[in-house]
C-alpha cells in the first residue's frame, strides 16, 4: 500500500472528511433548487411564501449552529475523559468514531444549507418553483436533522464511557490480531540469515514506525535485484541510529536507491494500531494499570481489561496447533523478509504492568492467574510455557504484594491447582 494509498484510506476515517462532504452536499442542495426548477412541470402550482422559507430557514440556521457546537463540546468531554480515565492512546479510536462524526457533519451541513438557502431567497436567485423545490428540500434536510439528532441521543449516553473505551480498543486489536494471524510477515517472507556486507537502511526521523509498504519494497527488490531484511515493526521506535533494514545488494546503492526505500516506511510521531498487533495490548494494559492507582481503586475496570485481552490473545492463538497461520509456500512479496513480533514480548505487554500495580489487589491477580492458566492450556507446547512463566511471575509478585494470609492462600491454592512451582524466594510470606 502506497503512501497516497494510506492516506485515501485514513481519509474517510478523519473528522473533517466527512464535514467537508456533508458540507459541499448540503450547498449543492440548496443550490440545485434553482437549476432543477425548469424541470417542474407547469401545472404544479404550490402557494409558498419567500418569507415562510426564509423563516424556516433562519430557525434552522439558529438552532442548528446551537447544536452543531453542543455537539463538538461533547465529543471533545469523551476525548478528555478517556485520556484522563483511561489512556490517551485510546482517543484516537474514540475520534475515528463514524456516528459522532456523521452527526457533527449532519448539523453543519444542515446549517450551512440553511445559510446558503437565506442568502438565495435574499437576492431573489430562486423564482416560484424554486422556492417550491427549496422548500420540499428543507423538509427533507428536517426529517435527516431529526432522526440523526435521535441517534446522536442515543449514542451519546455511552460514547466515551469506560466500558466504550475498552470495547473500541479490544475491536481494534482484534482486527489487528486477524490480520497478522494470516499474514504474520505483512505479506512478506519469513526472516533468514543476512550475507555479510549488506548495506544498511537508517531513518533521517524521530518516531514509530507506523506502516511499512511491503508491495512497494518488493517492486524495488524485483527491479534492483535486491533482498531486503525488515529490523523495524510497525510499532517501533526508531531514530538516526537505528537500522530500518539490510539491502543485500550486487552493487552499492547510491542515494535515490535508499530514498525510494525509505520512503516504504511511515514515521510518525504516536503509534497507530493498523499494523501494529502490540499496541492493543499495551493500551488495554494502561487502562487496567489506571484503573488500579490508588487515585482510581477499580479493580471492576482492571478486570474488564484483563477479560478483554483474554479474547485478544484467543485470537491470536486461533491459527494451527495455537500458532499464527503461516504464509503460504511462495508469498507475494518473497524479496522482503520480515519478523514476527515475539509471543513473550506481546504477553509482557499485556500483562506486566497488571502484575505489578494489582500485586495488592487478589481480585486482580486470581483472574490474571486464571486467565494466563485459561490461555496456556489454549496454546500449543511452544507457546504454554510462555504463558505459565508470566502467571507463575504474577503469583509471586501477589505473594509478595498481599499483605493478609488468608489472600496469599486462596492464591496459593489456585497457584497450585494449575501446577505452578512458586520461588519463594521472591514470594516470601509477611511476618
Amino acid at each position: 500500500m502506497s503512501k497516497w494509498s494510506l492516506f485515501l484510506r485514513r481519509a474517510p476515517r478523519r473528522i473533517w472528511f466527512r464535514a467537508v462532504l456533508f458540507s459541499v452536499v448540503a450547498v449543492g442542495l440548496a443550490l440545485a433548487s434553482k437549476l432543477l426548477a425548469p424541470w417542474l412541470p407547469s401545472q404544479l402550482e404550490v402557494d409558498v411564501g419567500q418569507g415562510s422559507v426564509s423563516g424556516i430557514l433562519q430557525i434552522l440556521a439558529s438552532s442548528m449552529l446551537a447544536v452543531t457546537t453542543f455537539s463538538l463540546t461533547a465529543m471533545v468531554s469523551a476525548y478528555s475523559a478517556a485520556a484522563t480515565l483511561g489512556t490517551p492512546r485510546a482517543t484516537q479510536l474514540l475520534m475515528e468514531d463514524r456516528s459522532s462524526q456523521n452527526a457533527l457533519s449532519t448539523f453543519l451541513g444542515a446549517f450551512l444549507f440553511s445559510i446558503v438557502g437565506i442568502i438565495a431567497l435574499s437576492i431573489g436567485f430562486y423564482g416560484e418553483r424554486g422556492r417550491i423545490l427549496l422548500f420540499a428540500g428543507t423538509v427533507v434536510v428536517i426529517v435527516v436533522i431529526v432522526v440523526t439528532l435521535l441517534r446522536w441521543i442515543t449514542h451519546i449516553t455511552s460514547f466515551g464511557r469506560m466500558s466504550d473505551v475498552i470495547d473500541r480498543v479490544e475491536r481494534a486489536a482484534c482486527d489487528v490480531a486477524r490480520a497478522w494471524r494470516s499474514s504474520p510477515h505483512l505479506g512478506g517472507a519469513a526472516p533468514r540469515a543476512t550475507q555479510v556486507g549488506a548495506t544498511p537502511l537508517f531513518t533521517t526521523s524521530t518516531g514509530y514506525v507506523t506502516h511499512i509498504d511491503v508491495g512497494a519494497l518488493q517492486s524495488m527488490a524485483e527491479k534492483g535485484d535486491w533482498r531486503l531484511h525488515v529490523r523495524a515493526l510497525p510499532g517501533s521506535l526508531v531514530h538516526p541510529g537505528r537500522i530500518l533494514a539490510h539491502v543485500e545488494s550486487a552493487q552499492a546503492l547510491d542515494g535515490a536507491d535508499l530514498e525510494a526505500l525509505l520512503g516504504a516506511f511511515v514515521v510518525e510521531r504516536h503509534r497507530t494500531f493498523e499494523q501494529d498487533p502490540r499496541l492493543g495490548l499495551v493500551t488495554l494494559a494502561e487502562i487496567g494499570s489506571r484503573a488500579l492507582s490508588p487515585a482510581v481503586n477499580d479493580p471492576g475496570t482492571a478486570i474488564e481489561a484483563l477479560n478483554a485481552l483474554h479474547r485478544i490473545f484467543r485470537v491470536l492463538l486461533a491459527g494451527s496447533g495455537g500458532r499464527p497461520e503461516g504464509d503460504a509456500p511462495r508469498p507475494a512479496s518473497d524479496r522482503v523478509h520480515l519478523p514476527v513480533p515475539g509471543l513473550g514480548d506481546m504477553v509482557e505487554d499485556a500483562f506486566r504492568p497488571l502484575a505489578r500495580d494489582g500485586a495488592g489487589t487478589i481480585e486482580v491477580l486470581l483472574r490474571m492467574v486464571k486467565t494466563l492458566q485459561a490461555l496456556a492450556a489454549a496454546a500449543d507446547a511452544a507457546d504454554r510455557q510462555v504463558f505459565l512463566d508470566m502467571a507463575r511471575d504474577v503469583a509471586e509478585r501477589g505473594l509478595d504484594g498481599l499483605a493478609h494470609a488468608q489472600d496469599r492462600r486462596v492464591l496459593e491454592r489456585l497457584v497450585a491447582d494449575g501446577g505452578l512451582a512458586v520461588d519463594r524466594a521472591f514470594a516470601a510470606p509477611r511476618t
